[in-house]
């Protein structure tokens, strides 16, 4: 079997053309995002979107729950989706909830969206007060029922006390490391450490906001600070975590930021006079250009086995150890 390509999350406007983009980029698993803000009963509604596509094109997209649905995926020249939450908010307050999304397909949850949840600090907050009360119990139980705890938009004392407290490994699915670019929402070296230390995954993003030069970053440097985080922290605990979030309209990026919460204009990442989606760099657009990234990690000097891993292999491995329930 070819080596996983893997995506670990996106927040594409999905249709016909992107599903045919990623069979075009040969991108056999991704990470969808489900739900930011939505309610339980809001979130279902978009698994059920989901369940409609899976009816319409059985011969691009298949549901993906566990690391042999990407194998299957592979060979029988499909996409594995796999679906997880950017806030707990589809949990409301409920901690049987959490159970009930894994048995639904969840296998992501993010414990906070930039804000402090019921669970945890959000990076956007003054006050990091770590993980809550509430947090560490849901922590336990998606450990328990093996729904993968991601703190890409965590605060750092909330992202380590969850790697602390987790008894499996964590991931930040979607973030790039602060010493390469000084972002908000990117991660401290302490923080990286950690998570792969602990055998935790980092995706990393492409989103523009994250990158050094923004939406200008070269394909160069991109690879070449992937290939530093390589010898930092190892190739294993590495992959991709695009954060694509093509063909959306700018309501959506004002949906993500303020959601229901505020009566105030939130520009997150961006600002007054750049409010909307900031465009992607000329080297990914869409899923088409994913052989794009092999090319560049290459580039560096990294070997095939290493791009490989990096390109998806660890994500599969990941899958293997991650959806199960705990013994």
């Amino acid at each position: 079997m070819k080596p996983a390509v893997i995506d670990n999350l996106q927040y594409v406007n999905w249709s016909e053309t992107a599903f045919r983009q990623l069979r075009m980029g040969g991108v056999d698993a991704i990470h969808v995002t489900i739900a930011y803000h939505e309610s339980f009963r809001e979130a279902v509604l978009n698994v059920s979107q989901w369940n409609r596509w899976f009816e319409q094109y059985p011969d691009l997209i298949v549901r993906g729950t566990s690391g042999d649905c990407v194998r299957k995926a592979i060979e029988t020249g499909r996409t594995a989706v796999f679906f997880g939450f950017q806030n707990p908010s589809p949990i409301e307050d409920d901690i049987g909830l959490i159970e009930v999304w894994h048995q639904l397909g969840i296998r992501f949850m993010q414990l906070t969206y930039n804000n402090q949840s019921l669970l945890a600090t959000g990076c956007y907050e003054d006050d990091d007060t770590g993980l809550t009360r509430f947090g560490r119990q849901a922590v336990d139980e998606m450990n328990r029922v093996g729904l993968v705890i991601d703190m890409s938009h965590s605060g750092d004392r909330s992202t380590l006390e969850a790697i602390e407290h987790s008894s499996r490994p964590i991931t930040i699915t979607h973030a790039n490391p602060k010493w390469w670019h000084n972002a908000l929402r990117n991660k401290s070296d302490e923080v990286l450490k950690a998570l792969t230390g602990s055998g935790g995954m980092l995706g990393f993003s492409m989103y523009p906001h994250h990158l050094k030069d923004g939406t200008d970053c070269s394909l160069g440097s991109f690879c070449e600070m992937i290939a530093e985080a390589a010898t930092r922290y190892g190739v294993e605990n590495l992959g991709i975590g695009s954060d694509l979030c093509q063909d959306q309209p700018d309501s959506i990026v004002t949906w993500m930021r303020n959601g229901r919460w505020s009566k105030q204009m939130d520009y997150g990442e961006g600002s007054a006079d750049q409010a909307g989606f900031p465009p992607q760099p000329d080297w990914f657009v869409d899923n088409r250009d994913m052989p794009n990234l092999s090319t560049g990690l290459l580039a560096t000097g990294l070997s095939q086995p290493e791009v490989d891993a990096i390109m998806g292999e660890n994500w599969l491995r990941f899958y293997d150890q991650s959806f199960g329930g705990a013994e």
